[in-house]
């Protein structure tokens, strides 16, 4: 997907990004909501990383090794496909 000058992303469709460049001209919609959007995803993704850490350490080593069954089964029969 195409970029911004500063990261955002941009509409491939012709017609959307036609809008887009109006609602920017016209001010109906700024850069700074797009950069907003893309600051949040970041968070988001960094929250989401420091989760799973946290989730494994306050499980007790069997509920831990049961986690670990129920994928590793889960990622064999995706395979057997």
């Amino acid at each position: 997907m195409p970029k911004g000058p500063n990261g955002q992303k941009r509409p491939t469709d012709g017609n959307q990004l036609a809008k887009m460049i109006a609602d920017l001209a016209t001010g109906d919609v700024s850069e700074a909501t797009n950069m907003r959007d893309s600051a949040k995803a970041d968070l988001s993704r960094k929250g989401g990383a420091k989760g799973g850490i946290v989730r494994a350490a306050r499980l007790t080593p069997e509920q831990r090794s049961e986690a670990a069954k129920l994928a590793a089964q889960a990622r064999w029969r995706r395979n057997e496909d």
